[in-house]
C-alpha cells in the first residue's frame, strides 16, 4: 500500500531550512512512497517548494507533488500535482503539461469527474474524523468505492495510527495519505 506524505506549515515551517530539515527526519523514519507539498498560505512559495522538491529527491522519491499549483510543480521540477475538488477541471491542463495528478474527492460524482478527466489517482476524504472536514466516510465507504472504482483511491483524512493504516489497507485502497501520522508516529 502507498504511504503519501503531505506537509503542513504547522508541523514543517514556512522557512526552506527547517523544512527540509523536519522533512529529512522523517523521510529516515518513514516508508514514504508520495509526498505533497502543501501550504495554503505561504507568501514566498517557490522557495519552500523547491526546498521540499529537492530534499524528497535526495532520498530518491519518485512521486513529488505540489498542492494546486500547476506551473510551480513544474517549475521546481515536481513530479506531479495534487489539485483541489474544486480545481477538476485543470486535470487536463496538468496531464497536457506532464504532471501525474491526484484530485482529492469527496463523493461519488466528484470521483466520475476526476476519472472521466484524467486523474492519475485521487485522495478519497475524510475517512475518520478530522478537524474543520466534516463527517467521516468510514471505512465500510471507501470499501465500495474502491470496489467500484477502476482508479487508484488513496484514503485521506483523520489517519493518525498504526490502526487506522492497517483497517484502511484491508479496503484495498491504492494507498493512504496523511499529515499527522508521518509527524505523530515519528
Amino acid at each position: 500500500m502507498k504511504a503519501y506524505l503531505i506537509t503542513d506549515p504547522h508541523y514543517y515551517g514556512r522557512d526552506p531550512h527547517t523544512l527540509r530539515t523536519t522533512l529529512r527526519a522523517v523521510l529516515q523514519r518513514h516508508r514514504v512512497t508520495h509526498a505533497c507539498f502543501r501550504d495554503k498560505g505561504a507568501t514566498d512559495i517557490e522557495p519552500l517548494a523547491a526546498a521540499f522538491v529537492m530534499t524528497c529527491q535526495s532520498f530518491g522519491l519518485e512521486h513529488i507533488y505540489i498542492n494546486t499549483h500547476i506551473a510551480l510543480a513544474q517549475h521546481v521540477g515536481a513530479t506531479g500535482v495534487h489539485l483541489t475538488s474544486s480545481q477538476l477541471s485543470y486535470i487536463p491542463e496538468a496531464k497536457a503539461s506532464n504532471l501525474h495528478v491526484i484530485a482529492s474527492t469527496h463523493n461519488d460524482e466528484e470521483i466520475a469527474l476526476a476519472e472521466a478527466l484524467g486523474a492519475d489517482c485521487m485522495t478519497y476524504s475524510p475517512i475518520f474524523t478530522t478537524p474543520h472536514k466534516g463527517n467521516p466516510k468510514g471505512l465500510e465507504d471507501l470499501k465500495d468505492k474502491v470496489d467500484k472504482i477502476s482508479a487508484n483511491i488513496i484514503a485521506l483524512g483523520g489517519i493518525v495510527t498504526a490502526e487506522h493504516v492497517k483497517s484502511i489497507e484491508k479496503t484495498g485502497a491504492y494507498g493512504f495519505a496523511s499529515i499527522r501520522y508521518f509527524i505523530d508516529n515519528s
